[in-house]
């Protein structure tokens, strides 16, 4: 976005140069009046008159303050024999060894003083000079005749141009930091939002921004965030779909091929029980009865993966979520009935767009799993909640956990030979929550065991909010 700041800034130069000139060119205008009215011959005629009105003034007060010490004035003595009492002054003209001197001292030199030698007294006469500063005015005048000799070296027209012009393009330039700030600031975050763009498209599916930016560009960042995770939920439920739609293939055919080996064993072993001699056949009868009972549990693997390999109508409606889980629990209370089933439900009653039947087997599912995890004496904990345009369920069970290895694999269609279960449950209900427009994750449990996740798209108006089914038929 480089381009944006160049274009802000070459905006600033066009809405500032122009009116920056002008007010140039009047000043420059003013500047060559005002000089024309401005004599550096008549300041240094002043500062001269000034000077020697000044030397005349100082020339009578020493008269004067001589005079008075001639008449007898009493001055103030100071004993040299002792000198460490004596001001400086009195010191430095005893060590000069001149016989009188003058000196301005009080502020700004409003005082003249008279020093005069009477081995081994110095006398000092003082003066008042009438709130006359004789030292200062003798500064301001040497600066004034520095400063009419420096006028008269150099082009003052000249001075004065480049002293506006410098002034002028420090103005500019400091009117120039805070727009290169603001471009800055406004072309930055479209930057690493291009740039984020560009990273994502080349699958870092991860990428998140960052923004403490409240305006219309930290929108923007929230909104690519938003986009991000819903694009990277979404390419994870078409890859696992996809994942499942070839294990279903799988199923399907493994299935078809063990019903059509399985029902003429089961036929023979049948046959072959009935055309034993009787003295033989009780041990016949229950050979032939272990084998019937493997072939069933092979049977019962057939019916799960034609259950798996199937796809029921979603048949979608809206549905009283808090409702179902309170229904979920009161069916399975009895068949568990050492699990403390724990419900804390959604006062508002969050309603999903989802099938019912679905919806009744992933929770059904979850809360099974729950219980058996917990064991006797454990708890399994339910919660509802909406959460903007989704509807949230989770279950939590007080059993060990899960490993990293067993939750990595969690969802992957997986065979148990197992008294309950055939290892594919919660393969179903991942596949039925994502057909539903939803998902089921994995979170960290809060009583210490395992925690599932339920995502199910709120219903408003008796519509899906979030509903984009794969599949809806049979």
């Amino acid at each position: 976005m480089g381009s944006l700041r160049s274009r802000l800034i070459a905006a600033f130069f066009v809405a500032t140069l122009l009116p920056l000139g002008a007010t140039i060119w009047i000043t420059m205008q003013l500047l060559e009046r005002s000089l024309g009215y401005a004599s550096t011959g008549e300041l240094d005629g002043l500062s001269r008159t000034l000077e020697g009105t000044m030397r005349q003034f100082y020339e009578r007060e020493r008269r004067s303050l001589k005079q008075d010490a001639a008449a007898g004035a009493a001055p103030v003595s100071f004993d040299m024999r002792a000198p460490e009492g004596a001001p400086d002054a009195v010191r430095a003209f005893w060590d000069s060894g001149e016989a009188e001197r003058f000196v301005l001292s009080g502020s700004g030199g409003d005082r003249l003083e008279y020093l005069t030698r009477a081995d081994p007294f110095v006398r000092l006469y003082r003066r008042d000079l009438g709130g006359i500063h004789l030292q200062e005015l003798a500064a301001q005048l040497r600066r004034s005749r520095e400063l009419v000799g420096s006028m008269e070296e150099r082009d003052l027209r000249r001075g004065f141009t480049l002293a506006l012009l410098l002034l002028d393009a420090l103005v500019w330039l400091v009117s120039l930091a805070p727009l290169l700030f603001i471009a800055h600031r406004i072309s930055r975050p479209i930057q690493e939002l291009t740039a984020g763009l560009s990273r994502f498209a080349a699958g870092d599916w991860d990428l998140r921004l960052r923004t403490t930016r409240d305006d219309e560009v930290g929108s923007a960042v929230h909104a690519f965030n938003d986009m991000a995770g819903q694009l990277r939920r979404n390419r994870e439920r078409l890859v696992y779909l996809t994942q499942i739609s070839s294990w279903e293939t799988l199923a399907r055919k493994t299935a078809h091929e063990l019903k059509n080996s399985l029902t003429p064993i089961r036929l023979t072993v049948e046959e072959m029980v009935a055309r034993q001699p009787h003295a033989d056949r009780a041990f016949m009868a229950q050979a032939a009865q272990i084998v019937i009972s493997e072939i069933e549990t092979l049977e019962r693997r057939v019916r799960a993966f034609s259950e798996f390999a199937s796809e029921p109508a979603v048949n979608a409606e809206p549905l009283d979520i808090n409702a179902i889980v309170a229904e979920r629990v009161a069916l399975l209370q009895p068949a568990h009935p050492g699990t403390d089933y724990r419900c804390t439900l959604d006062p508002i009653a969050p309603r999903v767009y989802a099938g019912a039947d679905l919806v009744k087997g992933i929770l059904t599912n979850l809360l099974e799993n729950g219980a058996e995890a917990a064991g006797p004496g454990g708890a399994v904990a339910a919660t509802t909640r909406q959460q903007g345009q989704e509807v949230v369920v989770e279950v939590h069970d007080s059993g060990p956990g899960l490993g990293d290895e067993a939750a990595r694999t969690l969802f992957e269609p997986t065979i148990t030979f197992k008294k309950h279960g055939m290892g594919l449950g919660l393969s179903i209900a991942k596949k039925n929550a994502l057909r539903m427009g939803g998902d089921i994750t994995l979170v960290e449990g809060i009583l210490g065991g395992a925690g599932f996740r339920v995502v199910l798209p709120a219903a408003e108006n008796g519509v899906g909010t979030n509903f984009h089914p794969g599949h809806q038929g049979n």
